[in-house]
């Protein structure tokens, strides 16, 4: 199995050598603030949404105080706003109180953020950090992971744990760029290109199929 993982990601660095995170920022809270809004929306909304936002309210302080129904309203487009608002607001006042207006580090403190789950956390750490500590899960990793048969479960946290085992601590800060990437553009999942795929030996599901 970890021959496998070692071979699909040098095939998918090879097909996709541009794939990087696709959200727009500028600190590591303006991260934690984009990777929230990302949550069932798509990262070119929530791109087109943080411009005005963050030219008028960037740091945890200013998130601190912003009115709630204004957040709302300004993050309204990325959908799931009022519980969105509630947690980047939540967030924000407590990064202020409890980190001394700075993005906590460690995963453990970033778990603790109301809104950031581990998926989130593991793409502050690699995005804002450099510090890749996972394997960010999200819905395009979690289909190919269980296409490819490199995990069975359906929970991203276990899903990750199971790509933790397999792929190399320095291919971490690649994984999910590189599955997402291919998620979007070969393996989509209402309708797959699949003789297009350069990794469809390795699928499971493209064999059973074929």
């Amino acid at each position: 199995m970890k021959k496998q993982a070692n071979e699909l990601v040098k095939i998918l660095k090879e097909t996709y050598p541009d794939a990087k995170c696709s959200l727009d920022f500028k600190t590591p809270f303006e991260m934690v603030v984009a990777v929230m809004l990302s949550a069932q929306c798509t990262d070119e909304r929530v791109n087109k949404t943080t411009p005005s936002i963050f030219s008028k309210y960037s740091t945890p302080e200013d998130f601190a105080r912003i009115d709630i129904k204004e957040l709302e309203e300004l993050i309204h487009p990325c959908g799931f706003y009022k519980n969105k608002a509630k947690n980047i607001k939540a967030c924000a006042q407590m990064i202020v109180e409890k980190f001394g207006g700075q993005v906590p580090k460690t995963m453990e403190e970033l778990v603790s953020l109301p809104g950031v789950g581990r998926k989130s956390a593991n793409v502050v750490m690699l995005e804002a950090f450099g510090d890749a500590q996972g394997i960010a899960v999200d819905t395009h990793c979690k289909r190919i992971a269980n296409k490819m048969g490199l995990s069975n479960e359906k929970e991203p946290e276990k899903i990750e744990q199971d790509l933790l085992k397999i792929f190399e601590k320095k291919d971490y800060k690649d994984i999910n760029h590189l599955l997402i990437w291919h998620g979007r553009n070969i393996c989509i999942a209402r309708n797959p290109k699949c003789e297009e795929c350069k990794v469809k030996e390795m699928c499971v599901e493209w064999k059973k199929n074929k």
